[in-house]
């Protein structure tokens, strides 16, 4: 499947080098020196070179030697190839394309409603969910996702109650 893995963003230096908006857990192997990255609207581009400088991703391609020619690139979006049924490194690793739809249920089987989306917030990643009485938050955290069934396309959630309420 065809992911957006990085934006391109500003020019960094004289050399053909820009900066990249990662949107990927897998930046090493995606961005890796020879990768070929898909875009839109110029082709394949294949990186040069990778290296970080403040904790911010740089990157340079083929045929992209100066500063110009980078500028030309910015923010043309980035996507590669990935097998989202593929094992992650982790057991509790999923792509959001694998959440997306499924039916979250409550302990006692009760349908909660369906996942419509996942926001990758810095703490954690939460669930976006579509229930009767409008959008359900639940953080994608074991304690309160403690079953997850990606080929049912279901997961048995625990949502945070406060004061009789569910949150």
């Amino acid at each position: 499947m065809r992911l957006n893995v990085g934006r391109i963003g500003r020019a960094h230096g004289i050399l053909g080098e820009a900066t990249i908006e990662v949107r990927t857990d897998d930046a090493a192997s995606r961005f890796a020196l020879g990768a070929s990255l898909e875009t839109d609207d110029h082709g394949n581009l294949v990186v040069d070179s990778v290296r970080v400088h403040n904790g911010i991703l740089l990157l340079s391609f083929v045929g992209h030697t100066d500063r110009n020619a980078v500028e030309k690139l910015r923010d043309v979006l980035l996507y590669a190839d990935v097998d989202i049924d593929a094992p992650g490194e982790d057991e509790d690793d999923y792509h959001v394309l694998q959440l997306i739809g499924c039916k979250a249920n409550l302990e006692d089987g009760t349908l909660l409603g369906d996942v419509k989306d996942v926001l990758n917030l810095p703490g954690q990643d939460v669930l976006v969910i579509q229930a009767n009485s409008g959008e359900v938050l639940i953080p994608f955290v074991r304690a309160l996702v403690p079953e997850v069934d990606i080929p049912g396309k279901r997961l048995t959630v625990i949502p945070p109650i406060i004061e009789g309420k569910m949150l």
